[in-house]
């Protein structure tokens, strides 16, 4: 794989057949207030921009466009497995997997945090869109069930996403985490929020939800998709912009 554009990529102990990455707002053609790599269809860019700015991705990756399964969104935690028969269905869903060489399991975002997983032998690999509704509903709990592997057995990474100094939250938001684990109250903090609001830090709510299940070789984490404005789109910070794109596939 080799590509002028610039892509964030994990370093993990994945198999050398395992490809993963993670674009970033550069390198394509889309204009203000998409510029300029952005690959969602859906958030009012011009069609031909993104058909073009996909085009990109599938010539930097080599992964034919066929190859990729695209994901209809909705901040749930539906899951799909990506085979041959329905790679171009984009199926309404947060999550997939797949165990065919050759299909790429990708996720779009823009605040969320995306995950991606395989297992130490590189035969099964998937994805999450982990936004905080997703993820405290169970996100990665499924997309593990679904994929049959040991959590010992998994290898994660966490993509770019929302940061923890970024990330204010209602109480309302703590309480669906505190609900289902109490020990989840230290991923959040009053301290620097707005009275009756907190900072959360989705990495740090994903690694323990990946814990709980046995996953324990995690890696990535730690940008800030608000912050870091020349390198990433964020919907809290501009509202209407563009998507990352991250996405998992073996050679």
């Amino acid at each position: 794989m080799t590509s002028d554009l610039p892509l964030l990529r994990p370093e993990w102990p994945a198999p050398e057949t395992v490809r993963a990455l993670c674009t970033t707002r550069q390198g394509g053609v889309s204009r203000a207030p998409w510029d300029s790599f952005n690959l969602g269809l859906h958030v009012g860019d011009a069609s031909a921009a993104v058909a073009q700015n996909r085009t990109r991705l599938s010539t930097g990756t080599g992964l034919p466009a066929s190859a990729i399964g695209w994901l209809d969104q909705v901040h749930g935690t539906s899951v799909v497995e990506l085979t041959p028969d329905n790679v171009d269905t984009v199926p309404v869903a947060d999550a997939s997997y797949t165990r065919h060489a050759g299909l790429a399991c990708a996720i779009l975002t823009a605040d969320c945090l995306p995950v991606v997983l395989c297992d130490r032998r590189g035969q099964v690999l998937g994805a999450a869109h982990a936004g905080w509704r997703s993820l405290c509903a169970g996100v990665l709990e499924n997309l593990i069930g679904a994929m049959r592997v040991p959590g010992d057995e998994l290898l994660a990474w966490l993509g770019p996403a929302i940061g923890p100094q970024r990330f204010e939250v209602g109480p309302e938001v703590r309480d669906a985490f505190v609900s289902v684990c109490a020990d989840d109250a230290a991923a959040f903090s009053s301290a620097g929020a707005r009275p009756g609001h907190y900072l959360a830090d989705l990495y740090q709510l994903a690694t323990r939800r990946l814990t709980r299940v046995g996953v324990r070789a995690i890696q990535g984490g730690g940008w800030c998709t608000v912050s870091e404005r020349e390198q990433f789109f964020s919907f809290r910070r501009d509202g209407q912009t563009g998507r990352m794109a991250t996405l998992i596939w073996r050679t």
